[in-house]
């Protein structure tokens, strides 16, 4: 063969990943915004719509990856992985603040690399919960919310692997950071609030 047939075998190759990088990238965007609607309208108690950013959410991500069947270096892209974490991040919240059960990585329909990444962002969702019904006087709600993400970190824990495998090492030291700010947060609030009883308790004693 000559190099001008080999150069011209190359170039259809290559132009034909580069349209599927580009329709990718347009796929991975809408995961992630879908992903960040439906995660906002949690925090605003509107649950219907979370469910219906999600739902087509998760068919973007079936069409993405349908897309990439046949090309598997672009489907491990790092853009394709951080649209996954995004989805998975907003699907455990969603099961979280509705109780339904967490979805699978099967029945979310990504890699069970990216689902564990997902799981690191899922702590991180659940402190601005957390303070969120601190800030509304739910101090009881927010160590029930604490609760979930001790019990989440120490299951991430467990995943031990080769960065090569799967990044999950930076995650979970993520995670042990938030986790301890977020006991500090509860630890102080709870003080406060037991104060504030024993103040109320000795006001009400003297007005007698």
């Amino acid at each position: 063969m000559e190099m001008k047939e080999i150069i011209e075998e190359i170039r259809a190759v290559l132009d034909e990943k580069d349209s599927l990088r580009e329709e990718a990238l347009k796929l991975t965007r809408e995961i992630v915004r879908l992903s960040g609607d439906a995660v906002k309208a949690l925090h605003r108690g509107e649950v219907e719509r979370a469910r219906e950013r999600l739902e087509l959410a998760g068919r973007k991500v079936a069409e993405l990856r349908e897309m990439l069947s046949d090309h598997r270096d672009l489907y491990h892209t790092g853009y394709v992985q951080s649209a996954h974490q995004e989805f998975v991040e907003a699907s455990l919240f969603f099961a979280y603040i509705t109780g339904e059960e967490y979805p699978s990585p099967g029945e979310l329909g990504v890699p069970h690399a990216d689902y564990a990444l997902g799981i690191g962002d899922f702590i991180g969702e659940l402190r601005r919960h957390f303070l969120l019904l601190l800030l509304a006087g739910d101090i009881e709600g927010a160590e029930k919310t604490y609760r979930t993400m001790e019990e989440t970190y120490e299951e991430l824990m467990t995943l031990e692997y080769p960065k090569g495998l799967v990044n999950v090492r930076v995650k979970q030291d993520q995670a042990r950071g938030i986790l301890e700010r977020t006991l500090e947060d509860l630890t102080r609030a709870k003080l406060s609030k037991s104060l504030e009883d024993k103040l109320t308790q000795v006001q009400n004693y003297v007005n007698q």
